[in-house]
């Protein structure tokens, strides 16, 4: 049988070249998933890297027509930036998202209905909803509606505003103010009027949820939010939210603009709706002598009074209000019902005395309870702020302390109270004949932690009490006020200390100033001197205090000038109350009709005719009447020179003691002012 020829003559046996074969297949398939793992090793540490350190820091959540809104995941922070990121307007540093080791994600846009909402939520933290304006071309101003919303009751709500680079202004009055706000330090608090004697580190007497930035920004905190405010010195100042069970939004509105002037302008509007009613300026005419008598009897208290305005004659200084403290007032009326009743004799021509005088009282809503007879009699248990019994029982009022007695307290929600109220000041008004009431004890809110009634905590009895000054009429003066700018009403400024520190003298044109920046132009100043001591001793403190006061709108005083027994300083209170009365009545009416108008101050900042000088931010112990005259009154002890700064690169001012001109935009160093004058420039005309 012939031999089988070989199929295959390659030299390389069969069975070795196919387990050669399989061996490198096994080779290639480790290689390639070696290669895989390494791949995706190293997408993984890319795209680790690019969200931890090549993804932006920053994105825009919202634009507007010039400005947007950034978040800015690292600091956790809210940026108002312009377009061209070539300004920053305010930096929020949002607290809600825990602390900042937290990693907080580069957020998308929930809301999907247009470009002026962003909304967003952080699982069992938060969520926000921002909205802005409508973009229009050629706008001054943008706004930003914030509102964060907690997602269980545990959480605090709380944003911090930065104080880099930004002087904030607004906000409440302090003990010892500051013009900015950025050298305060105050805890976190509630956000509400207080009586600053009895709580020194505490909020009052005028208070708006209003801050202004100098960068042009604006805060605006809706006035129904429980709310709580911090001042962190020169790093930030805080808005929070009280933690509850009703979770309570924190809501706000920024607002951004050219400058602070223009978009102070725009919020005005906002801070007061209703039309700005001005109050009687007669106030303005007559200094207030305060009377510290501290009689037991309404006879010797009007022997007092005799003796203490016929000293005011005897030196010459003119007509004047006596101004009666709350006991006075209660001893004087008691006094007239006694001799109606027919219990003491006194002549025709004598009855009543007090009406011969100019006068103010003093009355409050508060009731001693301790047997001190009152000039109002007790009401009924409805007529007092109060707690029932039981969840049915019957009304209980509740005892607080006034002024060192125990004493109960008038709902003022109540019409019938406040009738009752208006017809005991009408048998006042007649039987004293007084020129104006000053209303007290409105500040604070003495039964915060009962919450007996809603609808006066916080700050709503305030409220209340400014509608019965309007009862009143256009003759009251209240001690506190808030959401209350626009109505006819003078306040009285926050008690000074007898020195020359920011709690004394230093602290009035920082006081002025915060003042009317909130649209309380028409105040009463604390005393020449100081009135929380009774009477001072240091002369140069009175002079230096009284050349202020002239240029403010009233003059009142608590140590009379005799008590230094020197001619002289009789001589200069003479002058400044006829310089009061002949320079500055024209001119706090002239303004007043402009505040009226446009809601512009009366008393400016030196910013508000230079906004973009960053010199002006800063100046805290000179201010503007109108856009034309410059106070720089002396504030150091001992000294007789000051460097004062004229704001406004393209205007003059002539010194009006001298007539000397000089340029704005410049300082004037170691400017000579004598203890017995004041520096006053005058803006001339057309520049």
């Amino acid at each position: 049988m012939p031999h089988s020829r070989n199929r295959n003559p390659s030299p390389i046996p069969e069975v070795t070249w196919d387990t050669g074969l399989k061996e490198m297949n096994e080779t290639w398939k480790g290689a390639i998933a070696c290669l895989g793992v390494a791949v995706f090793f190293v997408m993984t540490i890319g795209i680790i890297y690019w969200q931890v350190v090549d993804q932006p820091n920053k994105n825009w959540i919202l634009k507007g027509s010039f400005s947007g809104l950034i978040w800015e995941r690292r600091t956790h922070s809210l940026v108002i930036q312009t377009l061209r990121e070539d300004k920053t307007f305010v930096e929020i540093d949002v607290g809600n998202l825990g602390g900042s080791d937290t990693e907080v994600p580069f957020v998308r846009n929930l809301c999907w209905l247009n470009k002026t909402e962003f909304c967003y939520t952080w699982d069992s933290v938060a969520e926000v909803k921002i909205s802005v304006d409508p973009p229009e071309e050629e706008r001054k101003t943008e706004c930003y509606s914030i509102s964060w919303t907690p997602a269980h009751c545990h959480v605090q709500l709380k944003d911090c505003f930065s104080m880099a680079n930004v002087s904030w202004y607004g906000g409440a009055g302090v003990r010892t103010p500051s013009w900015p706000i950025n050298d305060m330090n105050i805890s976190m608090q509630p956000f509400t009027v207080s009586d600053l004697r009895d709580n020194p580190a505490g909020y009052g007497s005028v208070l708006e949820r209003y801050f202004l930035g100098s960068s042009g920004v604006a805060v605006l905190v809706a006035p129904h939010v429980p709310l709580e405010v911090g001042v962190e010195s020169r790093q930030q100042f805080c808005l929070q939210a009280s933690s509850s069970l009703e979770r309570p939004p924190l809501q706000y509105t920024v607002c951004v603009g050219n400058d602070l002037r223009d978009i102070h302008q725009e919020m005005v509007q906002h801070l007061a709706p209703d039309s700005r009613e001005v109050p009687n300026l007669d106030i303005l005419r007559l200094p207030f002598w305060k009377f510290l008598e501290d009689e037991d009897s309404g006879q010797k208290l009007e022997r007092e009074l005799r003796t203490f305005s016929n000293r005011l004659r005897r030196h010459h200084l003119g007509e004047g209000v006596i101004s009666l403290n709350e006991h006075s007032t209660s001893l004087l009326s008691s006094m007239d019902h006694d001799y109606q009743r027919g219990m003491y004799k006194r002549q025709t021509r004598d009855l009543p005395f007090v009406k011969l005088l100019n006068i103010s009282i003093t009355l409050s809503p508060f009731l001693n309870v301790d047997g001190l007879k009152a000039p109002f009699q007790y009401g009924t248990k409805a007529f007092w702020l109060s707690l029932p019994s039981a969840p049915q029982g019957r009304l209980v009022p509740l005892l607080t302390e006034w002024k060192g007695k125990y004493c109960v307290k008038l709902n003022l929600s109540n019409p019938e109270v406040v009738t009752w109220f208006l017809d005991k000041v009408s048998v006042l008004r007649s039987h004293l004949g007084m020129e104006y009431i000053i209303l007290e004890g409105g500040e604070g809110d003495l039964f915060d932690a009962l919450r007996p009634l809603p609808s006066v905590s916080g700050d709503e009895y305030i409220q209340y009490l400014v509608a019965l000054a309007g009862r009143i009429g256009d003759s009251a003066i209240l001690t506190s006020g808030t959401r209350s700018s626009h109505r006819p009403h003078f306040v009285k400024m926050t008690p000074l200390q007898s020195d020359w520190s920011y709690s004394g003298l230093k602290g009035i044109i920082p006081a002025l100033l915060h003042h009317s920046l909130l649209g309380y132009n028409f105040i009463i100043p604390d005393a020449v001197g100081g009135s929380l001591t009774e009477l001072i001793t240091d002369e140069e403190l009175f002079i230096r205090w009284l050349e202020i006061m002239a240029f403010l709108p009233v003059i009142t005083f608590q140590t009379p000038p005799w008590v230094f027994g020197e001619e002289r300083i009789l001589n200069l209170t003479r002058v400044y109350i006829a310089k009061h009365h002949d320079f500055m009545v024209p001119l706090i009416t002239k303004y007043a009709e402009e505040w009226q108008a446009t809601g512009d101050p009366v008393y400016r900042p030196l910013w508000w005719i230079s906004p973009d000088d960053p010199q002006t931010f800063t100046v805290d112990d000179e201010f503007l009447i109108g856009d034309e005259i410059l106070i720089a009154p002396v504030t150091e002890k001992g000294s007789a020179h000051r460097d004062i700064y004229l704001p406004g690169s393209g205007f003059q001012w002539q010194d009006t003691h001298n007539t000397n001109v000089f340029y704005g935009g410049t300082f004037l160093y170691n400017y000579p002012v004598a203890l017995e004058q004041v520096a006053v420039f005058l803006r001339i005309k057309g520049s």
